[in-house]
């Protein structure tokens, strides 16, 4: 089942994004196969690909946040088999490009990552208690696997070039 995906650029900054309907597309599907949801005959869903200002008045408005956020879900409440408007995806291109290039991860990888989240979201998953997060970045993870998208959750592993330990966890200077 495949939903419809109504598309919305909203910042000019996504204007050089390459094909975000079919990277929406490909990770939406992949993640109703993992996740097993069954979706209305019908249903539609909304991505909003926006900026900082954009995302930061939703948040500040639906959340009480003022600050921006790298993605917003917006459900449309009810069950996922019968509502035909699951609902709205909002994505900010300043916040997600700046985690990405902290992350040291392609921008799309991550962009592809907040559209499972975000999609998870609509379909029912949270993160508010720790074994939901858990389960729902498993479904994360192995969605992104499949699509041969990193671990988003795996922290990068500092390069000893740049003077630091190759470990996992809080980076530290290496000491001689």
């Amino acid at each position: 089942m495949k939903p419809v995906i109504d598309i919305a650029v909203e910042a000019e900054a996504w204007e050089s994004f390459e094909d975000p309907a079919t990277l929406a597309e490909t990770v939406i599907v992949q993640t109703i196969s993992q996740s097993g949801a069954k979706l209305a005959a019908e249903a539609e869903i909304s991505i909003v690909f926006c900026d900082d200002a954009f995302i930061a008045d939703l948040n500040r408005k639906w959340r009480g946040v003022d600050k921006p956020t790298n993605v917003l879900s917006f459900p449309s409440g009810g069950p996922i088999a019968v509502t035909p408007v699951l609902g709205d995806i909002v994505i900010a291109y300043e916040t997600t490009e700046r985690e990405a290039q902290e992350a040291g991860k392609p921008f799309r990888d991550h962009v592809a990552h907040l559209i499972a989240h975000g999609f998870l979201h609509l379909i029912g998953y949270d993160h508010l208690a720790a074994a939901d997060a858990e389960a729902m970045e498993a479904l994360e993870r192995s969605v992104l696997a499949r699509l041969g998208i990193d671990d988003p959750y795996q922290e990068p592993l500092a390069s000893v070039e740049d003077g630091l330990a190759p470990v996992k966890g809080p980076l530290t200077s290496v000491k001689e």
